[in-house]
């Protein structure tokens, strides 16, 4: 499994957190406890002014108390001003009275004087990222115009306590560049890493079970209780939307309405899905780029060139070496067949430079693409901020339970029947998936994780064109059940549409001002990126 992060096109392409892990393990029974306004303990008077997240309260097992905001790796200048607390929770629901858990949570203000009652909390992604990092990609596209937004730790994530970080997975990352992605002794060396941050999660006691949507959702339905509010709206991005599909299912009765932005279906998400999604993304890309006479005219047939490069970099690996910022000594970059794959499903966000990168690359000329898979890859920013033990508890517990080796390579051998099955073999960032989760070892959740969502809570359904991480069909196929959702797809854009696109933010607020009749006006002005032209 590989995890690593994107860049935006909206930060001047800075790199960006993103991850590839989902995390489900433990068969939990008794989460369904009795109605939590039997049970609730304020131990503050609370006014009808006072504002959200500045009264301690205890639900059940569930505890809040007002304190500092979370810790994050940088300053975040969106968290001025905001009520931050900790929630206390079981860490696993099947053991009350095993440990607890502490999850950090900050309440960042609504802008307008007089805020509606019902807020917007963020489910990040990953799995593993911190939705508190996030405050400020929620505050730029205006989610806290009307409504407070709520950002919380996810169990096992940087500021909650424990946080099941693993530097050594990170830097392994890092060092992966200089080696053959999909060779097995890469793999074997993946798995060492693995191993060793298991070992040493387990050593401080860690339930490594219990870092799964079911725990996850259950603390965000608490969490909802604990602050009395009677009525929230989530908008969860990228495997935040595997969370918020799964909180609907499990926990209907507090909400009003659910945002979801680069679709990842609890019942599909594994390798077939993710091969799905990276030919979609791609062949998106490819078709902008073929529309556009002058990249058509210089760069003709895109997607022979990359399928053809694939099968050539797998027989015949190139090396090279590139100069990086905060590197003292030129970095070794080795490109295979697997590592183009990953590169072009990140780059995707950078999508103008694609056509010139694969030409370049296919004349022998690999430093563009070098220079951007190892700088990726190498992002010191990137090291000690994921949640390895969330991220594996979601795949080792919720996917590779529920899907064969013979279903993933089928996935990989219908998105590309021409890739070499060492490719096949290993989907689009979950590189060597299986023997991680065998070393992993947690129980697989019960088979309902993987049923579909099914009700009437107002969704809308948001992709982007050139998503190769979530693909776009992901939309369609989770509002055949959900009678009350909208879908949008919005061009030419990489996944998560909301940190990339203006016009994803104004259809998102809309939605929330009006789940009925979400604006969509300005998906019809849209125009293809001028993709790069070399000479």
């Amino acid at each position: 499994m590989t995890l690593h992060r994107t860049p935006r096109r909206r930060t001047a392409r800075r790199p960006r957190a993103t991850s590839a892990g989902l995390v489900t393990g433990l068969l939990v029974t008794g989460l369904l406890t009795a109605p939590a306004q039997a049970r609730s303990r304020t131990d503050a008077t609370a006014t009808p002014a006072a504002p959200t997240g500045t009264v301690a309260r205890t639900v059940g097992d569930a505890r809040f108390e007002p304190g500092p905001c979370p810790r994050t790796p940088e300053p975040v200048e969106e968290l001025t001003g905001a009520r931050c607390g900790t929630l206390t929770v079981p860490e696993n629901r099947a053991r009350p009275n095993g440990r607890t858990i502490r999850l950090g949570v900050a309440i960042v203000p609504a802008t307008a004087a007089t805020p509606k009652a019902d807020p917007i909390v963020w489910l990040a992604g990953g799995p593993g990222d911190d939705a508190v990092f996030e405050a400020k990609l929620a505050v730029d596209g205006g989610l806290n115009r009307d409504r407070d937004v709520i950002l919380m730790s996810q169990r096992g994530t940087y500021s909650a306590e424990p946080a099941l970080l693993c530097p050594g997975i990170d830097r392994f990352g890092g060092r992966a560049v200089g080696l053959v992605y999909d060779a097995p002794s890469t793999g074997r060396l993946h798995v060492q890493a693995t191993q060793a941050c298991r070992d040493q999660l387990a050593g401080r006691g860690v339930d490594l079970g219990a870092y799964n949507d079911i725990e996850s959702a259950a603390d965000y339905e608490d969490l909802r209780t604990a602050l009395g509010i009677e009525r929230w709206n989530l908008f969860g991005i990228s495997y935040g939307t595997h969370l918020a599909l799964t909180s609907m299912r499990l926990h209907p009765e507090g909400l009003r309405s659910v945002g979801i932005d680069g679709i990842l279906p609890p019942s599909t998400a594994g390798s077939a899905q993710t091969w799905s999604s990276a030919r979609q993304g791609f062949d998106g890309l490819f078709k902008a780029c073929a529309q556009q006479p002058a990249c058509n005219e210089r760069y003709p047939d895109l997607p022979a060139t990359f399928e053809r490069l694939v099968r050539d970099l797998e027989a015949e690996p190139v090396t090279t070496t590139v100069t990086l910022p905060g590197h003292d000594e030129p970095v070794k970059v080795v490109l295979d067949g697997g590592a183009l794959v990953n590169w072009l499903t990140t780059a995707t966000h950078v999508a103008p430079e694609v056509p010139r990168a694969l030409d370049e690359l296919a004349h022998g000329r690999p430093q563009r693409v070098a220079r951007q898979w190892a700088g990726w890859k190498l992002n010191p920013k990137g090291v000690g901020v994921v949640s390895h033990g969330l991220a594996y508890g979601v795949f080792c517990g919720q996917w590779t339970p529920y899907e064969s080796p013979e279903e993933a390579l089928r996935g990989g051998q219908k998105a590309f029947p021409s890739f070499p099955r060492s490719v096949q073999a290993q989907a689009p960032q979950l590189t060597f998936l299986r023997p991680d989760c065998a070393v992993w070892n947690v129980p697989a959740a019960p088979r309902s994780i993987r049923d579909v969502t099914r009700g009437d809570i107002p969704t809308l359904a948001l992709s982007g064109g050139f998503d190769s991480q979530t693909g776009a069909d992901n939309g369609p196929y989770v509002a055949r059940t959900l009678s009350r959702a909208k879908v949008v797809t919005v061009p030419y854009e990489p996944h998560v549409v909301f940190a990339s696109s203006k016009c994803a933010q104004e259809v998102t607020v809309s939605f929330f001002d009006n789940p009925a009749s979400p604006k969509t006006a300005c998906l019809n002005g849209l125009k293809a990126p001028a993709f790069e032209i070399g000479p």
